[in-house]
């Protein structure tokens, strides 16, 4: 059974940094490519961050470009979204998704794993 899971939010005041880190029992990380989503209540789950399953490729929604970066240690299992410059409008759960060969094309669709989420507040 494979269970994908975040770690890694919590409670940052504006300006702020923060990393969340997603690994997975189940499945091997290095076939996938790994994805970053959020979500606010009421509303619907947007991409934020991709990383192929190469590695070669990343890709990022205008809202977060330049502040977050996401990477992949393969070695760990783990993919990574480091976040900084953090405003009130990043608050949201971050979830992580797995997609097989996924090639990071910015679609934001075809994922075929999904974590529970971690939960991300920056304060102003």
């Amino acid at each position: 059974q494979v269970h994908v899971v975040e770690s890694g939010g919590g409670l940052v005041q504006a300006g702020g940094s923060l990393r969340l880190s997603c690994t997975a029992s189940g499945l091997t990380l290095d076939d996938y490519g790994m994805g970053w989503f959020r979500q606010s209540p009421g509303k619907e789950r947007e991409g934020g961050a991709c990383i192929s399953w190469t590695g070669s490729t990343t890709s990022y929604t205008d809202s977060v470009k330049g502040r977050f970066t996401i990477s992949r240690d393969k070695a760990k299992n783990t993919v990574y979204l480091r976040m900084k410059s953090l405003k009130p409008e990043d608050t949201d759960m971050y979830f992580c998704a797995a997609e097989v060969y996924g090639y990071c094309s910015g679609s934001w669709g075809g994922y075929n794993y999904w974590g529970q989420g971690t939960q991300v507040t920056v304060s102003s």
